[in-house]
Formats: C-alpha cells, structure tokens, sequence
C-alpha cells in the first residue's frame, strides 16, 4: 500500500526537519544545565508513561486502544514543542535539548516499553513484538534523519539558515497529513469510542503539563525551565506514535492502536496552547 511507504518517509523527514534545526552545541547543554537537562529526560521518558498507565487504570478503553495510548505515551516530545516553549516564555535552548536527545534515546526506550505494553494490555491476543527489528526501523527513520539533518546544518549553515522555514512548514503538513489518514482510516473506531478516548487524552495532557511545572519546581528549577519541561511532557511526537503502531501491528496501513496517537495529535494543542499560558501567569518565568 502507498501508505506502508508514504508513512515512515514523513515521519523521516519530519525528523529531518528536527535536526536541521539543531547544532551540535544543542546536546553540549546537557553539560552545561544537568539538573534542567535531567529532570526533563527522565520525566519524559519514565513519568509520562506511568501517567498514562495510572489513567488507564480508571478508564474502561478496548485493549488495542489503550495499547495505542501507551505507545503514545512512549513517544519522545514532538517537533513544535520547541515553539510552544517560545510562545509560554520557557527555556528554548532546554526545549531543543530534550527534544533532540529524547528523541535519540527512543530508538531503544520505544521498542522496549512496547514489548512491555503489548503484553500488560492486549494478553494473549498481544501481536508478537520484534523489538531489535523495531529498533533497527526506528533507527532508520527517526534517529539517521535527524544526524542527516544535523551534519548538513553543519556543513552548509548558510543554506539551512535560509531554507529552515520551508522545511518546518513541509514537515508541519506531513505532520497533519499524518494525522488526517490514522483518523480516517479507524474511522469507525475513533466514532466508537471518542467520547472515552476524547476526555482521557484532555485529562492526561493537562496532567502532564501541570506535572512538569510543578516538578521542575520541587528540584529547584526556574520558571522559564519549568515551562520548558511542562510543554515537552506534554507535546508527543504522535507521527512517531502513528508508525510505531504500523511496525508494531505488522499488517500494512495504518492499524487501530495508532488512533489515539491521532487524536492526540490534534487535542494536544487545543489543551496545551491555552493551558500554557495559563501556567506562565500562575508561575511566571523566574
């Protein structure tokens, strides 16, 4: 099917369009701010996915799509949560750090935690998981895009400079394009089960957003980091969601336990872009 290539290739250049927009400087900041640095990775990697399985615990999901929000869950910051965190008046310079190192570090978190997650939810109807094979794939589509996009930064700053606008508004229509076919494709499903699905995503989004101010404030951090932290627990790669559901389901197109990674996709901003406003007004910056 178009789609079992159109997919990763999207998502491949949506991750390119990640790290055209870094430098090498970018992952030294873990040296420069550990504290900062540290809690953002391990919050997302480790707090968001227990967030997400304490809320499934109160909500009645089918399997596969509590599945499907797990899988979310595991998913790294997504690629605009640098420029939400400009737009709440966070730490950018964090923004882009985490973003860059979470989402290289997935690569071996992801697969792992799925193997995990199919078995916790979908029992003995789980699919079986090859995690070096979805390793190897994730790889191949998030992890090389980004160094491609970061060595030609490096090489040809001048160029990057001027076409990095074109590239984030590509990969933002990939991105929504994305989107547009995981709904349309469970149509029926999303309908089904929109009115559970709907307010437990809201209520995990607004939870993690929350969860990252106040932690970052707990272990001493500024404002300004708090927000940073709060927008990338928050915002989550759903493109990566999506193919990882396609790798995982293994029976071409885009399968069921990718549609709460779509209806995140859209939700996450309708609760984020409000929501961190409302944060910088009650914590401010400093």
């Amino acid at each position: 099917m178009l789609i079992d290539v159109a997919l990763p290739l999207s998502l491949a250049f949506i991750m390119f369009s990640l790290g055209f927009g870094l430098t090498f400087a970018d992952f030294g900041r873990v040296l420069a701010m550990p504290r900062a640095a540290l809690t953002g990775m391990v919050l997302q990697v480790i707090a968001v996915p227990l967030v997400a399985f304490g809320l499934l615990k109160l909500v009645n999901l089918p399997p596969a799509l509590a599945f499907g929000v797990m899988i979310l869950a595991f998913c790294p910051g997504g690629v605009t949560s640098n420029i939400l965190t400009k737009l709440a008046g966070g730490n950018v310079a964090l923004s882009i750090t985490l973003t860059a190192i979470v989402s290289l570090l997935s690569v071996v978190t992801v697969p792992i935690l799925v193997d995990w997650a199919a078995g916790a939810f979908l029992g003995e109807a789980a699919v079986q998981i090859n995690v070096t094979g979805i390793a190897i794939s994730m790889f191949a589509i998030t992890a090389v895009p980004v160094l491609i996009g970061l060595l030609l930064r490096f090489v040809a700053k001048g160029f990057a400079e001027r076409t990095e606008s074109v590239i984030s508004t590509i990969a933002v229509v990939l991105f929504v394009v994305i989107v547009i076919a995981a709904l349309a494709t469970n149509w029926q499903m999303f309908i089904d089960n929109i009115g559970r699905l709907g307010p437990l995503l809201i209520g995990m989004n607004a939870l993690l957003l929350i969860l990252g101010v106040l932690i970052a404030r707990g272990v001493g951090l500024s404002g300004g980091d708090g927000l940073c932290i709060s927008v990338e627990m928050g915002v989550q790669n759903a493109a990566l969601g999506i193919t990882v559901a396609g790798l995982v389901a293994k029976t071409g197109g885009i399968p069921e336990f990718a549609v709460p990674a779509a209806l995140y996709g859209i939700t996450m901003y309708v609760v984020t872009i409000p929501g961190m406003f409302v944060l910088r007004a009650i914590f401010g910056k400093t």
